[in-house]
């Protein structure tokens, strides 16, 4: 196989690459979007949270509300937070605007340590790029546990892949599909083991 073994990380780059994803950074503190190791199929994406900037979320019972990322002590010292309380959903900032590569997306997935440690999941998930979107990319989440939640600025909150869209059609048919294999029913007709 091509490309398994790289000395460097510049070695990797061009034997591995056959793609480009521009990351433009709005602010001069954004964490660039980065692959954890040279095995990963996703690369990290990171909050950005500004001081004194309000962020829209929605809360339990579906109201919109601003809430102001503040500042918090913690084990390594003061870090930049906003916190969710049970249920509540956020978008939160990146301060990346990807340039996609024409014929291809973004998927956003969440990450499975956020989702098992915090109980931070994503409401809709996964988030689609679409290659001609060119606004800051913000990562869909809501807190599914029973405690309040703080998200950090430069926390790790969801990972993201660049994939290569099919071209298709969609066409009416006016023949009703038929039974093709030995499944009979309809939805979880395959049963639950």
């Amino acid at each position: 196989m091509r490309g398994c073994v790289a000395s460097t990380p510049a070695k990797r780059f061009y034997e591995w690459s056959d793609m480009l994803l521009e990351c433009y950074k709005l602010y001069d503190d954004v964490k660039l979007p980065k692959l954890a190791t040279f095995g990963s199929a996703c690369f990290d994406i990171f909050a950005h949270l500004i001081e004194d900037k309000p962020i829209s979320l929605y809360e339990m019972s579906n109201k919109k509300v601003k809430r102001t990322p503040e500042w918090r002590e913690t084990e390594d010292g003061e870090s930049l937070q906003v916190y969710l309380d049970p249920a509540d959903r956020i978008l939160v900032p990146t301060g990346i605007i990807f340039n996609i590569p024409c014929g291809h997306s973004v998927r956003i997935h969440p990450r499975s340590s956020i989702s098992l440690k915090k109980g931070l999941m994503m409401p809709n998930g996964e988030g689609i790029i679409d290659y001609d979107y060119y606004h800051q990319t913000y990562v869909m989440l809501i807190n599914s546990s029973a405690d309040t939640v703080y998200i950090e600025h430069g926390e790790r909150v969801a990972q993201g892949e660049l994939i290569r869209t099919k071209n298709y059609e969609l066409k009416e048919t006016f023949s009703e599909p038929k039974q093709i294999t030995d499944r009979v029913g309809g939805f979880g007709s395959t049963g639950i083991k």
